[in-house]
């Protein structure tokens, strides 16, 4: 009966929603094809400006010493962040280096056996530009007398344990005067068998050489499996989107340079402490993780530079301590000196408490620590000159300044190649 004081609108004809759904329509098209040219002429270009997409790591298994490259196998690293393409070719043991010399050779002068994980490895790098190269050519200039010559045994992810049979099947046969342990701070957990756990692998079944306990509570070498892949942790399967785009990384240039902004990277931390959690349930483990929480799970394999470990950290302490007297057992066997190399900028010098644990395992030893990082001081150095920007390695400055460390400790102790 009253009349409404503000009528709502009549409904707009058929026409004007024909014409704004037609707008719409032709607005989508032209982004998606605006997406679609710049995936195409970024795809071309990626293409032309780098010389290969991703980095292919040519690894098989040696009986009695584990994962290694594939002998004269061709492996690519691609470093998108640090435009660092490189390709190098493994040795016939299956080694980043030179083909081994002769025995005769190595008998002729001082030959020194340098063992290590990825900074000996050093896949970033050309092996002309490694520091045992280096070192050997600067020694043929200075201290010409010693007749120095070196190989290099490194595989990454590796510990001193996992390493020993890189000088039993490797290394021991040219009758090093010097052998040289290159230590970097995540040693100390790739020691304990439980940091396979992070990455999946059962510490009960490794790839390499690894050591347990026995009934009486000493620590024991166990060989690698040749069958650990059938060991595996149980992994949850990642969200179909997640397999897609990573599928897609795997063949296109330009979804490789858009995933480096990792705007679609699947978080692994949930994956992770399921398998940290696993390892909990273990009796082996039981007590070592006891008062752990899942959110600390890489903490705890990190912080040994704090002044009161936590138990797991004071068991890596033990198995470092086991692996570098097994180092040095074999040494005095074979005659040959043993050094450490403490190889990493964030391990500095005397009252750093990583330092500090390092040496005193080395100390009980008898067996001498090389400083990178007192070298890289006392020469007024920045340590990040000296490795890759987006990557803690060492570029070719770096593997330099390892070198003349390493030169620098030669010449005040020439008696190791006597």
């Amino acid at each position: 009966p009253f009349p409404l004081l503000f009528p709502p609108p009549p409904p707009p004809p058929r026409k004007y929603v024909r014409l704004l759904l037609r707008v719409a329509a032709w607005n989508a098209l032209v982004i998606i094809s605006g997406l679609l040219l710049i995936a195409i002429v970024g795809e071309i270009y990626l293409r032309l400006a780098n010389p290969f997409l991703d980095t292919y790591k040519p690894f098989h298994f040696v009986g009695g010493v584990g994962r290694i490259y594939k002998p004269n196998a061709e492996l690519r690293y691609a470093d998108w962040n640090d435009d660092n393409f490189v390709v190098s070719r493994a040795n016939s043991p299956g080694f980043l280096d030179r083909e081994p010399i002769s025995t005769e050779r190595a008998a002729e002068g001082c030959h020194i056996a340098f063992i290590g994980d990825s900074y000996v490895q050093a896949k970033e790098a050309l092996i002309a530009d490694k520091f045992h190269v280096r070192l050997e050519e600067m020694v043929a200039r200075e201290l010409p007398h010693l007749g120095v010559t070196t190989q290099a045994y490194g595989i990454g992810g590796t510990g001193q344990i996992n390493q020993l049979p890189f000088y039993d099947e490797y290394a021991r046969h040219l009758n090093p005067k010097l052998v040289v342990l290159v230590f970097y701070i995540n040693d100390f957990a790739n020691n304990l068998p439980l940091r396979v756990a992070l990455y999946g692998v059962d510490p009960e079944s490794q790839p390499f050489m690894s050591a347990q306990r026995d009934e009486s509570g000493a620590l024991e070498l166990r060989p690698p499996d040749p069958e650990y892949e059938r060991f595996m942790l149980p992994a949850s399967t990642p969200p179909w989107h997640w397999r897609t785009w990573w599928r897609l990384t795997r063949v296109s240039y330009f979804a490789k340079w858009v995933d480096l902004k990792k705007p679609w990277m699947y978080d692994f931390t949930p994956q992770v402490r399921a398998w940290m959690a696993i390892m909990a349930e273990r009796p082996r483990w039981a007590s070592l993780l006891d008062g752990w929480q899942p959110t600390d799970w890489n903490y705890i394999f990190q912080r040994i530079d704090e002044e009161h470990l936590s138990p797991i950290l004071e068991e890596a302490l033990e198995y470092t301590d086991f692996g570098v007297e097994q180092f040095k057992r074999r040494a005095d066997r074979d005659g040959a000196a043993l050094a450490i190399l403490a190889a990493t900028a964030r391990m500095g010098t005397r009252g750093d408490p990583q330092f500090d644990r390092l040496s005193a395992i080395a100390q009980a030893h008898d067996v001498p620590v090389i400083s990178h990082y007192d070298y890289i001081v006392r020469r007024g150095h920045d340590y990040r000159d000296g490795q890759w920007r987006n990557d803690t390695h060492w570029n070719a400055t770096g593997h330099q300044w390892v070198a003349e460390a390493v030169l620098e400790w030669l010449k005040a102790n020439q008696d190791v190649c006597d």
